[in-house]
């Protein structure tokens, strides 16, 4: 919905629990009149990256939520902003206009996500001390079993264990190992190929 597209304005909270480590007009003087070149995730974290850095990550916590104006949002979100809601949310702590009219706005009701400008998000922490992504760098099957059994915690800590394997969250790992008949307090050097 935004890659190739100029930021041309931004609102950012006044925030100083949720916008991290920059104050919010620095944050805003830092990103107009950028382009957005993609959107990059790992694990529970995205940034965008835009022409030049410094770059705005996301880190989620337990209810920050990205929304587009005008697209529609995931069923099962319970927070999720309706058509008939102020736009942008109250709860905003991050709002971009496009050069095309979109707006995106990051939200967050319980104030537990971090929003911070980064130069490079890969080389600092948290995203520096990430295990690989669940879904975007799979282990082989090999690899997987070979870290396994040097690991004597039970299966679950471990795969919540965002420096073992990063975007697994407590649901994933619940139908996992439901899914997999393992029971979530087995070691996981027990558990063989």
């Amino acid at each position: 919905n935004c890659i190739g597209k100029k930021i041309t304005k931004c609102i950012v909270a006044d925030d100083s629990k949720v916008i991290d480590g920059v104050s919010h007009s620095e944050f805003e003087a830092s990103v107009i009149g950028k382009t957005i070149v993609a959107a990059r995730r790992k694990g529970k974290n995205m940034w965008l990256q835009l022409d030049s850095p410094p770059f705005p990550f996301f880190q989620f916590g337990m209810a920050g939520a990205i929304y587009i104006r005008g697209v529609a949002v995931i069923n099962y979100k319970r927070s999720a902003v309706n058509d008939e809601d102020e736009w942008p949310s109250k709860y905003s702590k991050f709002f971009i206009q496009l050069d095309d009219g979109l707006e995106i706005s990051f939200t967050d009701k319980r104030r537990f996500a971090k929003v911070r400008l980064l130069k490079d998000p890969t080389s600092v922490p948290p995203i520096s001390e990430l295990g690989p992504d669940a879904l975007f760098e799979p282990m082989t099957l090999d690899e997987f079993t070979g870290r396994l059994h040097k690991k004597k915690t039970e299966i679950k800590v471990l795969l919540l264990d965002q420096s073992y394997i990063s975007g697994i969250g407590n649901w994933v790992a619940d139908e996992v190992l439901y899914q997999a008949r393992i029971h979530p307090q087995q070691s996981a050097s027990s558990l063989s190929g």
